[in-house]
């Protein structure tokens, strides 16, 4: 079953998803359609109820919508959630029901890999559904996982934050990495061969000590993670990460990460910056999935991807420069930035 609920607050539309036999019970969020089609992975969670898979969809289907726009991508923003089901399931079924639901919305949403999901259940959405990327890439073209580009796009935009933040390359810096799923293990990697030391935090025990034992990073419990003494906080996880407790305890000076919506309200960016915080907005850092993403539906090749992954570096310091020239956030000056990138292009379309 799909219904489709009354418009929620212009211009987000949500497509409720439920599918007893298959198992599927989730939102498809469009927030915004006026770059081009709606896109954005679909996260597979254990959420408590559909109350918060709803309002997780819709702060995520925003989110898309930025960060499109400022990574210059001729899509809107939109996000799948499903609620994972309890006990075993058949995923097959399940992603199968998930991108019948996709087809039927005509291309007004193109789908991909996010949290629980994977390459193998993007190709069972795509034996029902033309609408989804994340699929195994043909030589030279782009395609595939899209976690290495999110991964390399995080690192060159740590990279260049703390050289704007702390005045140093990131050799010797202390880096407290918060979930080490496939983007966080990555930055992790990356870091480590650029000299930085690692602390990790990761729920999955057994994940984490695996990565600790390759890399020598140093492994603190999750609700320690934030209050450790680094240079460097990198939220990896789910949203949220910021909030005015864990803000209270940083002791590093820049938040740089790659989990979406790291900030629990929009008033933590006041308090990031009354702290003296350097923090580089994530939906502007972690734009590599999506570039990927992107590319392997306008079918593009690899070439573009670096390309475009390339440029993320250079507009997260030319963001954080503008913001420290201003005295406001970063997070406010790019939300204004993505703003301006869509009104721009509703009046072209006008």
């Amino acid at each position: 079953m799909v219904v489709r609920l009354a418009r929620l607050a212009p211009p987000l539309e949500c497509v409720r998803l439920y599918d007893l036999e298959a198992g599927l019970d989730g939102f498809i969020a469009i927030h915004s359609t006026t770059l081009g089609p709606g896109a954005g992975g679909c996260r597979l969670w254990s959420y408590p109820d559909m109350r918060h898979a709803l309002g997780d969809a819709m702060r995520l289907a925003e989110g898309m919508s930025y960060k499109n726009a400022l990574a210059g991508l001729p899509l809107g923003g939109a996000k799948a959630v499903l609620r994972r089901p309890e006990g075993e399931f058949d995923r097959v079924a399940l992603f199968r029901a998930f991108g019948r639901a996709v087809e039927n919305l005509g291309g007004l949403y193109v789908t991909a890999e996010d949290v629980g999901t994977s390459v193998a259940d993007m190709q069972e959405v795509a034996s029902v559904s033309r609408h989804v990327a994340g699929l195994p890439s043909a030589e030279g073209r782009a395609g595939g996982d899209p976690s290495p580009w999110t991964a390399k796009g995080v690192f060159e935009s740590m990279r260049v934050a703390a050289e704007f933040a702390l005045g140093r390359d990131l050799a010797g810096l202390t880096v407290a990495v918060q979930g080490t799923g496939n983007v966080g293990a990555d930055l992790c990697r990356r870091l480590a061969d650029a000299g930085a030391n690692l602390v990790i935090a990761d729920p999955d025990p057994a994940r984490r000590d695996r990565l600790s034992a390759i890399l020598g990073a140093k492994v603190v419990d999750v609700d320690a993670i934030a209050g450790v003494d680094a240079d460097i906080f990198a939220p990896c996880a789910l949203g949220g990460a910021l909030n005015p407790e864990t803000v209270g305890k940083l002791k590093a000076r820049l938040v740089c990460g790659a989990a979406n919506n790291q900030l629990a309200t929009p008033d933590i960016a006041a308090l990031l910056l009354e702290r003296g915080i350097a923090y580089a907005p994530d939906y502007v850092v972690n734009a590599g999935g999506i570039i990927n993403v992107s590319a392997e539906y306008l079918g593009e090749d690899a070439a573009d991807v670096e390309l475009r992954v390339a440029a993320i570096a250079p507009r997260v310091a030319a963001l954080l420069e503008r913001a420290a020239r201003e005295g406001r956030s970063p997070a406010v000056v790019a939300d204004e930035m993505a703003e301006e990138v869509i009104a721009g292009a509703e009046r072209v379309a006008a």
